[in-house]
């Protein structure tokens, strides 16, 4: 069963924390008409011999009403500190944010009542009923017995488990009881809807389940729905989109935009000798482009990458180095994430280096 929060975990997350001489600062409010805005967030831990650990540092984020929204970024670089501030469950050490239409501050209690958040790892009690589950968690919630029947039958239907109803959860799919999860945190009507890696250990065909099923709870509800994934494809099918590295904010936008910012496409050869057809691509591209050889060919990002493919591969040929293959892709989120925190999210992709691959770039500003 999923623990409830209260006071005690404020006052765990005001320990480590100075209270700010005023909740706000010198920051504006954020905007109300935003299911969630935030103005110049911190969160600050105590760190060693009085030194400062910042997770996460000055905060600026609108997500509109009803929309989906993806926050990308690894492990570590402030995700999850900052859902816990606008849940709620730790306070800000300076800054400002609303949430629901709650100020996160002010009125904590009212934030908890207003969203829902669903979890990486499970919460439902695997020898319960997906019924009992859910109708313990809308009582938790506040609801009356009728109410939270009523409410129970209602998210059931919505996530297609109504005949699983009676089922213990330990026999669902991970797909089942990846939706069932998502409907308990529907049950009280949130406002908004925080997902932690909700398909995280989910097959493909699970993980496109889910993702319709959030869609639908969208187009029924108008829920707005904050998602942290690595995932980058699901990232691509979000509204919008913000990007996270060492507690900064450092790219926001929809995809599309994102990946315009970039422009260019990137072209990979596959060749007999790289390292000489890399000597001879240095001398046909443009000398601000840089020319990289890793484990998956050689690569560079030029505009129009498509038409570059037979002026290349005829310059290498006319050298005696042999073609195997040849692609140009626009851009991607991974690049995008590449092109603004100078390294990958961890996802493999074409012209990314594993950490095993010897990479030798000649000239060219980078990336």
């Amino acid at each position: 069963m999923q623990r409830q929060t209260g006071d005690d975990d404020l006052a765990t997350a005001a320990l480590t924390a100075a209270e700010p001489a005023s909740p706000y600062g010198t920051h504006p409010p954020p905007e109300p008409a935003h299911a969630i805005s935030t103005r110049g967030l911190v969160k600050s831990y105590p760190g060693p011999e009085g030194t400062v650990t910042h997770a996460v540092r000055g905060l600026d984020l609108d997500v509109r009403r009803g929309e989906t929204f993806a926050f990308l970024g690894p492990n570590g670089a402030g995700k999850s500190t900052t859902i816990a501030m606008l849940c709620s469950l730790a306070r800000p050490t300076s800054g400002h944010a609303v949430v629901a239409g709650a100020d996160v501050l002010t009125q904590p209690h009212e934030v908890r009542r207003r969203v829902g958040m669903l979890f990486q790892h499970s919460a439902v009690d695997p020898d319960l009923t997906a019924e009992q589950n859910l109708h313990i968690h809308a009582r938790l919630y506040g609801l009356s017995r009728a109410h939270a029947r009523r409410r129970t039958a209602e998210v059931l239907e919505t996530a297609g488990l109504t005949d699983r109803r009676r089922s213990p959860v330990r026999t669902l799919s991970g797909g089942m009881r990846r939706r069932l999860e998502i409907s308990r945190q529907l049950l009280h009507a949130p406002g908004v809807l925080f997902l932690d890696e909700p398909t995280t250990g989910l097959d493909p065909h699970a993980r496109a389940q889910v993702w319709e099923h959030l869609r639908a709870l969208r187009e029924l509800h108008g829920s707005t729905l904050f998602v942290t994934t690595h995932y980058l494809e699901e990232a691509e099918n979000c509204d919008r989109l913000a990007i996270i590295d060492r507690g900064r904010l450092v790219a926001q936008g929809t995809p599309v935009e994102l990946k315009a910012a970039i422009g260019d496409d990137r072209v990979v050869l596959r060749t007999g000798d790289d390292e000489a057809a890399r000597r001879v691509v240095r001398r046909i591209a443009p000398p601000d482009r840089a020319v990289t050889v890793d484990a998956d060919g050689i690569w560079l990002r030029v505009p129009g990458g498509s038409a570059w493919i037979p002026r290349l591969c005829a310059a290498l040929e006319a050298r005696g180095i042999a073609v195997h293959a040849a692609s140009a892709t626009p851009p991607t989120l991974d690049d995008v994430f590449f092109h603004h925190t100078g390294r990958s999210l961890g996802v493999a992709q074409p012209g990314r280096a594993p950490s095993t691959a010897t990479v030798t770039t000649e000239a060219g500003a980078g990336r």
